[in-house]
């Protein structure tokens, strides 16, 4: 099981990325469980949307540890380090085409905590969006969540923003796309202008000009993206209280999604 949801090539990356176990006191102490059998209990809840008590016993680590784990590696980041080094590996070999990216958002119902509001489109029951922008073919290559209240065309700045600069295969790192996509909700001059500015040359569907099908065309490769993160049932309803443990979910969805592609 633990091979299985840990394959040796994840495990590897994740040893580069993960902070050393902390020092036993002397006298000894509980054994600490391997972070191996921790990662692969992190990512049972993930797949599964169980909680954490229902960590089934054959991992090895109580769903309590598997969770206490999550929160200090979440903290540290581990997540996002993880998924840019599994983009590195797509990046390494041409696997990214950045010809044309596109943006979108998905909106899902929350239970609770920081980063949610009312959804205008769900009779204003509390939710929150993730965001995302996805290179030509459908890895995310930026992510982002909000409130549900929170209009799309906000989430372009920072999304652009936080493309992290990425391994190429000649040449210097990249992070910039060629053109972006984008349906009507991002259509604003001063999102254009900002586009502009960075060198990236922008496919906005233009409100009461024209309709959304015929961006479409470059677009399905996001909803199928989005179809994929659907695949991480723990992502179907927000439960987690905290911004940062919800955007760590959407981390590791996002780097099963590249890994399968970097092992085909």
């Amino acid at each position: 099981m633990v091979e299985r949801l840990v394959p040796d090539g994840l495990w590897e990356l994740f040893q580069r990325v993960v902070p050393g176990a902390p020092s036993r006191p002397q006298g000894g102490g509980r054994r600490r469980y391997g972070d191996r059998e921790v990662l692969a209990a992190i990512i049972f809840v993930a797949t599964t949307g169980c909680t954490w008590a229902q960590v089934p016993p054959v991992f090895g680590p109580s769903g309590a540890t598997a969770h206490r784990r999550f929160t200090q590696w979440s903290r540290a980041r581990v997540w996002a380090k993880l998924r840019r080094l599994v983009l590195d590996g797509l990046g390494a070999r041409g696997e990214l085409d950045w010809s044309r990216c596109a943006i979108d958002s998905v909106t899902m119902r929350a239970m609770k905590g920081d980063l949610t509001g009312p959804n205008p489109v769900d009779r204003g029951k509390k939710g929150s969006k993730i965001h995302l922008i996805t290179e030509r073919t459908g890895p995310p290559l930026s992510v982002g969540i909000s409130g549900a209240n929170v209009h799309d065309s906000q989430a372009l700045e920072p999304l652009v923003r936080g493309i992290p600069p990425v391994r190429s295969r000649r040449g210097p790192r990249r992070r910039k796309p060629a053109k972006l996509h984008g349906d009507k909700g991002y259509d604003y001059a001063h999102l254009r202008k900002r586009l502009r500015e960075r060198g990236i040359r922008h496919r906005i569907a233009r409100k009461g000009i024209e309709s959304s099908q015929r961006p479409g065309r470059h677009r399905w490769t996001i909803e199928r993206t989005m179809a994929r993160l659907a695949g991480c049932r723990r992502l179907h309803r927000r439960y987690e209280r905290k911004a940062e443990h919800f955007l760590a979910f959407t981390s590791i969805a996002c780097t099963l999604i590249y890994y399968r592609r970097l092992t085909n």
